[in-house]
Order: C-alpha cells, then sequence, then structure tokens
C-alpha cells in the first residue's frame, strides 16, 4: 500500500476513517486523539490521512487535540492572544504568522533548555551539593572497605572534584582495608 508507506520510516501513519476512528498502521490498533496527544510529547512523529482520499489531515488533527486539551485540561492559550490569532487570519500578515510562531516556539525551547542547564550547573556549584556528592562517595568506599564480599561501587569518582580530597579518601580507605586485611589473618 503506497498510503501507508512514508519517505521516513520514522512517520507513523495514522488513517481517520470516515466514522472518526484512527488507525494506527504501525501497531495495528485504533487509537484515540488522546493516543495522538501522548505520541505528540513523546515526540512521535505522526502523519493522519484522511483513509478515503488520501489527503493528510495531521493539521486539522493537531487543531482538534489542542482544542480538546483547552476544553478539558487546564488552559494554555490566553483568550487575548486567540482574539489575535483569529483576527490574523485573512490579514495581509496572515502568511508570516506560521514562520514567526514556530520561531518563537524554538527559541522557547532553546531557553528552556539553557535555563535547565545552568540551573543543573548552578546546583554542581553548590558546595553543600559537593558536600553531600562526597558523603555519597564516602559511605560508598566505606561499604566496599568494611563489607568485603560487596560489590564495588559503581561508576567513578565525579570529575568535579579538583582538591584531590576525594582521591585522598580512597587511599585512606584502602589502607584501612588492607591493615583489617592483615588483622583477619
Amino acid at each position: 500500500m503506497a498510503e501507508t508507506a512514508s519517505n521516513d520510516d520514522n512517520t507513523v501513519i495514522i488513517k481517520k476513517y470516515a466514522n472518526r476512528r484512527l488507525y494506527n498502521t504501525r501497531s495495528s490498533s485504533y487509537i484515540t486523539l488522546d493516543h495522538l496527544a501522548k505520541m505528540t510529547r513523546e515526540g512521535v512523529d505522526y502523519k493522519v490521512l484522511d483513509a478515503k482520499t488520501g489527503n493528510d489531515i495531521t493539521h486539522t488533527i493537531l487543531t482538534q487535540i489542542i482544542m480538546e486539551e483547552e476544553t478539558n485540561g487546564e488552559q494554555m492559550l490566553p483568550v487575548n492572544f486567540l482574539r489575535e490569532l483569529i483576527g490574523m487570519y485573512g490579514n495581509s500578515m496572515q502568511s508570516l504568522i506560521p514562520h514567526y510562531l514556530e520561531a518563537s516556539m524554538e527559541n522557547f525551547r532553546a531557553n528552556q533548555t539553557k535555563l535547565a542547564k545552568a540551573f543543573e550547573d548552578s546546583l554542581g556549584n553548590n558546595p553543600l551539593a559537593k558536600l553531600a556528592e562526597q558523603n555519597m562517595a564516602m559511605f560508598r568506599a566505606a561499604s566496599a572497605a568494611f563489607m568485603p564480599g560487596a560489590e564495588k561501587p559503581e561508576g567513578k569518582a565525579p570529575a568535579s572534584d579538583e582538591g584531590g580530597d576525594l582521591a585522598s579518601l580512597k587511599e585512606q580507605m584502602a589502607e584501612m582495608q588492607k591493615k583489617l586485611d592483615a588483622l583477619g589473618k
């Protein structure tokens, strides 16, 4: 079937039938708009085709999902924004709006990523976070030293240990382990 094939093998083809049912051709099962919303949130690339005509109706279905979310969930789109958007239809600027909104969303995602990274970095520079990390490393080393049958700690010491304190503690723990082994003989 040519219409179930896609230019991109990762694109899932969804067929919409006249009875308003949606059929996922990849999983061979009927799905709902909620399923499509979840697929969208998970980043699954899909295309919705009218089963009778083969026309791409993805835009209409995505708009329908937004309408359902706005009706049933927490409203995200402010009324003034919606009025302005409706006012743009038929306007000479109408052709520019999709590109502007798309670029705005990309900038929003980029800023969101930068903010998350800055937050993570600030936690990494937090002395209390570093102290907690060192305490966990010492606890793991102590567990390994005092329980010879226990598994070795997973992974390496944090790379952010610039002062060598953790390496020093590990050396001390290794020395203690040697002394304990000698006493046990």
